[in-house]
C-alpha cells in the first residue's frame, strides 16, 4: 500500500455516521409521518411546524441514544460514542424547540397526548438499548408514542379531545393490526411457524372501530372502505392463495397501504365522504 493510500485508510472513520445518526428500520418512518402529515393536514395550526419538530426530533434521538447509553452500558467511551452523543443532543434539541414553540402558540392541554405517552417511548429506549428492539412490546409502545402527534395537532387547532384522540386511533388501528399481520407474514414465507389469529381478529376490529368513529362523527366514512380493504389482505396473505413477496415488497405495500388510510381520511374529512 502507498503512503498515500495508507493516509487515506487511517482518516477514513472505522463506522459509518449514517448507522449512528439514522434508525435502521425503514418501516419505522412510515410510523413517524403517517400521524404527523395526517394531523397537520386536516387539523392545520400555527403549532404544526413544532409539533413536527417535537417529533421528528424525538424520533431521530433515538438511534444515537442507543448507541450511546449502551456504551455508558458497557463503561466504554468510543469515538462511535461521542459522534452518537452529538447527534443525540442535537436531536433532543431540535424536539426541545418544538416543545417550547408548540407550548407558546398551543398551550400546555394540547401537549397531554405527548406527555402521556412519552414513557411508551423511554420504553422502548430501554428495550433498544437492551438489544430487544424486535419484540412486539417496544414496537407496540412505539406506534402509540408516535402516533399521539396525531391527536396533539387536533388540540393544538382547537379540536374536541375526542375528535382529536380519533386522529390517533385511526392510525393505532390501521398500523397495530398491520404490523402484528407483517411479522406473521414473514414467517409464513420463511417457512417458519405462524399463527394469524390475533392479526386477522385485530383487522377485523379495526374496521368496526373505525365504524364506529364514523358512526359518531369522529371520523369520515371513507377510511371505512381502506380498512375493509386491508382486512381482505389480511385474509388472503395469509391463505394458500397468496402472492409470495420478499420482506422488501412487503414493506413497500405498507408504505402505500398507509398513504391510502391517511388520504382516506383528508380525503373523506374535506369533503365530508
Amino acid at each position: 500500500m502507498t503512503p498515500a493510500l495508507s493516509t487515506a485508510a487511517k482518516a477514513r472513520p472505522a463506522f459509518k455516521m449514517r448507522s449512528i445518526a439514522l434508525p435502521n428500520e425503514h418501516g419505522s418512518w412510515g410510523i413517524l409521518f403517517e400521524p404527523l402529515v395526517l394531523g397537520i393536514a386536516v387539523a392545520p395550526s400555527l403549532a404544526s411546524p413544532f409539533v413536527a419538530l417535537i417529533y421528528i426530533g424525538a424520533f431521530l434521538s433515538r438511534q444515537p441514544l442507543k448507541w450511546y447509553f449502551a456504551d455508558l452500558k458497557a463503561k466504554r467511551e468510543r469515538p462511535q460514542t461521542a459522534a452518537a452523543r452529538i447527534f443525540a443532543f442535537t436531536f433532543l434539541g431540535i424536539a426541545a424547540i418544538g416543545f417550547f414553540g408548540a407550548l407558546a402558540f398551543a398551550g400546555v392541554t394540547a401537549m397531554l397526548p405527548l406527555i402521556l405517552t412519552a414513557p411508551l417511548g423511554a420504553i422502548t429506549l430501554w428495550f433498544d438499548v437492551s438489544g430487544k428492539s424486535r419484540r412486539v412490546a417496544p414496537e407496540m409502545a412505539g406506534v402509540v408514542t408516535l402516533a399521539s402527534s396525531a391527536a396533539v395537532c387536533g388540540l393544538a387547532a382547537g379540536w374536541s379531545v375526542a375528535a382529536s384522540v380519533a386522529l390517533s386511533l385511526v392510525i393505532m388501528l390501521r398500523l397495530i393490526p398491520s404490523m402484528l399481520y407483517i411479522r406473521e407474514r414473514l414467517k409464513l414465507e420463511k417457512g417458519k411457524p405462524n399463527s394469524f389469529a390475533v392479526p386477522l381478529a385485530l383487522h377485523v376490529f379495526a374496521v368496526a372501530a373505525v365504524a364506529i368513529l364514523a358512526w359518531y362523527g369522529l371520523s369520515p366514512w371513507l377510511p371505512v372502505a381502506v380498512f375493509t380493504f386491508l382486512m381482505v389482505r389480511a385474509l388472503t396473505g395469509s391463505s394458500d392463495f397468496r402472492l409470495k413477496l420478499k420482506a422488501k415488497q412487503l414493506g413497500m405495500l405498507e408504505v402505500v397501504f398507509g398513504t391510502l388510510v391517511v388520504l382516506s381520511v383528508i380525503i373523506g374529512h374535506y369533503f365530508q365522504l
